[in-house]
C-alpha cells in the first residue's frame, strides 16, 4: 500500500510505502548557509515525526548546495544533527535551486514503525 500525506497537484509532503517514508525537498530562509540548513533540518524533523518516523531511522539524504563553497558550512550544522552512530547514506552535490536566495535543499527517505 502507498499512503500520500499532504498531497497537492503537484508533489505530495510525504509518501509512505513498504516501511520507508520519502520526504519531500525542504528549503530554509535566513542569510547563511547555516541558518538556512538549520532551518531546513528543523522541517525535516517535523515531517519525520509527522510520518512516525525520526533521525535514528534515517535512510538516505540528498543534498543539494547551489555553491559548493557552502559544502563546511552544511556540514558545521548537519553534523550536530544527525544523533552519533545514526548517519544516513548521503549525496551531497552542487545544483541550480528553485530560487536564486536558496542556499540549500535537503530529501530524506527514512525507516518508519
Amino acid at each position: 500500500m502507498i499512503e500520500r500525506i499532504e498531497t497537492n497537484a503537484r508533489a505530495s509532503k510525504i509518501v509512505k510505502h513498504n516501511g520507508v517514508a520519502y520526504l519531500t525537498g525542504q528549503v530554509g530562509e535566513g542569510a547563511t548557509i547555516q541558518d538556512q540548513t538549520k532551518e531546513c533540518l528543523s522541517r525535516v524533523d517535523a515531517l519525520l515525526s509527522q510520518a512516525g518516523s525520526s533521525r535514528e531511522k534515517m535512510l538516505r539524504a540528498t543534498i543539494w548546495l547551489a555553491d559548493m563553497s557552502d559544502f563546511n558550512g552544511l556540514n558545521e550544522v548537519w553534523n550536530a544533527w544527525v544523533p552519533e552512530g545514526f548517519a544516513p547514506a548521503r549525496a551531497c552535490g552542487e545544483a541550480k535551486l528553485a530560487r536564486p536566495e536558496l542556499k540549500v535543499e535537503i530529501i530524506i527517505d527514512a525507516a518508519y514503525d
